[in-house]
């Protein structure tokens, strides 16, 4: 029996698993702040909500810079 065990060997590094984690969080965040907007009656269209700056245009460039950050990660060389 040999005692030359070697550690698990890892695709990516600590610090690209963290940015991975923060893009899929942010994300998360963009489809939160996407969600909503609905009305209790369905014979109400309440199109300010519907059609907030929030909904159209920040919750989509959130979504984005969240795929950014995790491509960043993915093509972030390692530091070995």
């Amino acid at each position: 029996m040999k005692n030359n065990e070697q550690k698990p060997d890892f695709l990516f590094d600590k610090v690209n698993y963290k940015f991975l984690l923060i893009g899929i969080a942010v994300i998360a965040i963009g489809f939160i702040l996407m969600a909503g907007g609905g009305s209790d009656n369905p014979n109400v269209f309440n199109e300010a909500e519907l059609f907030s700056f929030r909904r159209i245009g920040l919750a989509p460039t959130t979504v984005l810079i969240g795929f950014g950050i995790t491509i960043y990660s993915i093509f972030k060389k390692s530091a070995k």
